[in-house]
């Protein structure tokens, strides 16, 4: 059924991060945008309209998460990146059941949906069991199943795994293309240099994306740059930045690195909580950004940061950047606003998310005012409303949020599913890989 929405204020995440007081958004039977602007230039709509106050937004994009490891949050939180892998993760992944994964996606996808996130870029194993959870309740999803080398698994036969998935259901599928799938290489460091080239070859097969990590800690991939000049190099001299490549985390990039990624339309997902968190480094957003590098934000995963709420990693992103600088305008409310939902969507290459705009999906936020954060209401300056819900509110005040046109969340709770009964599941699934 088509309708259309009413606000306030309506925020389209043009690159301008423009803000349209007194608005409307139509959606389709199909579940896509028809119509965005004022209500007095708004064309004749014979169908249901719900006024809305407050703010009405695109749903934010999650550039890169391990949603399904809500079951290991806060298990070895002060440890460095590669000890807190090898000692305390990996050994307790290896204990997970295929059907633990759903449960912990199920929980990820809730969290993600409560404060507006309305995709997310997951890698993770169990791919069938985690895009069943995101059906549920009802999310949209880039799953990238892993191609690692790890004792027991070989990547060979992981990647095969993934081509025939793809093969069978197509890149894309599920209500409202909620699901695409890809492939998910851990890093240069994790697979060998003929499983990512045939990684690359395989996705580019396909027009599917590659979402892998890159330059995340300092000396994770020594013998890489020692071989090969650094690791984005390496990765461009097999191939994997010929096609729809992710790189996530990105720290540690020189000037030339930066300037590959520009030059072969790499997006870049950016992650400052779980890169603070592990004391990774801060990234050269700066830079990237002056390149022109398609740079989105992720929260990486629930054990490395330890939530899943993107709106932090607005204001990380813009903090830590000023830090980084010595610069307090170098990031504004405005640049991150939009990082977060269009910046997202144009890292993943996904054209018709992260916008409010005629034929892009309706993934849409509903945010009220009942808040400290807007007690001086709606009517102050444009620059000012901004920071005021960049700054202060964040995702207290996310209230309703439709995906594909279809509504979610209700007065903040899921509309599909039990969060009592996820939670309680997840308690359960946490307590046995304690044991």
């Amino acid at each position: 059924m088509s309708y259309r929405l009413h606000a306030p204020v309506v925020l389209p995440a043009d690159p301008a991060c423009s803000l349209l007081r007194d608005a409307v958004v139509d959606v389709d039977d199909s579940g896509r945008i028809t119509f965005v602007g004022p209500v007095a230039e708004a064309p004749e709509f014979s169908g249901e309209v719900r006024r809305l106050d407050g703010i009405l937004m695109p749903g934010l994009v999650n550039a890169h998460a391990h949603s399904p490891m809500t079951l290991l949050r806060g298990m070895g939180g002060d440890l460095p990146l590669l000890r807190w892998l090898r000692e305390i993760i990996w050994p307790a992944e290896a204990k997970l059941r295929p059907e633990d994964v759903r449960t912990g996606m199920l929980l990820g996808s809730v969290e993600m949906l409560r404060h507006g996130v309305t995709t997310s870029a997951e890698m993770y194993f169990e791919g069938e069991q985690l895009v069943d959870a995101v059906l549920t309740t009802g999310g949209r999803v880039l799953v990238a199943p892993p191609v690692i080398e790890l004792p027991g698994m070989d990547w060979r036969t992981s990647l095969a795994a993934i081509d025939r998935w793809i093969d069978a259901d197509g890149l894309r599928f599920g209500p409202g293309d909620r699901v695409e799938l890809g492939y998910g290489p851990h890093s240069a460091y994790m697979l060998n240099p003929d499983g990512l080239r045939a990684t690359a070859e395989s996705a580019a097969a396909r027009g599917a994306l590659v979402q892998i990590h890159v330059a995340e800690a300092a000396d994770e991939d020594r013998e890489q740059r020692a071989a090969y000049g650094s690791v984005p190099a390496l990765l461009d001299s097999l191939g994997v930045f010929a096609g729809r490549t992710l790189a996530a985390h990105s720290i540690h990039l020189s000037d030339e690195d930066i300037a590959l990624f520009a030059a072969r339309g790499v997006g870049m997902a950016h992650c400052p909580g779980s890169n603070a968190k592990l004391a990774s480094g801060i990234a050269r957003i700066r830079d990237l950004r002056a390149a022109g590098v398609a740079i989105g934000l992720g929260t990486d995963g629930p054990a490395s940061n330890d939530d899943l709420d993107l709106w932090e990693e607005l204001q990380l992103t813009a903090m830590l950047a000023r830090l980084a600088t010595n610069d307090s305008t170098v990031l504004k409310a405005a640049d991150v606003l939009v990082m977060a939902t269009r910046g997202g969507a144009d890292a993943l290459g996904r054209p018709d998310i992260g916008a409010l705009e005629p034929g892009r999906w309706a993934d849409l936020v509903h945010l009220d005012l009942d808040d400290p954060a807007f007690a001086a209401g709606l009517d102050v300056p444009d620059e000012q409303l901004l920071s005021n819900l960049v700054w202060a509110a964040g995702s207290r005040r996310v209230r309703d949020v439709w995906v594909a046109g279809d509504q979610v969340v209700t007065d903040a709770e899921p509309t599909r599913v039990d969060r009592a009964k996820i939670q309680a599941s997840v308690a359960d699934t946490a307590a046995r890989l304690r044991a």
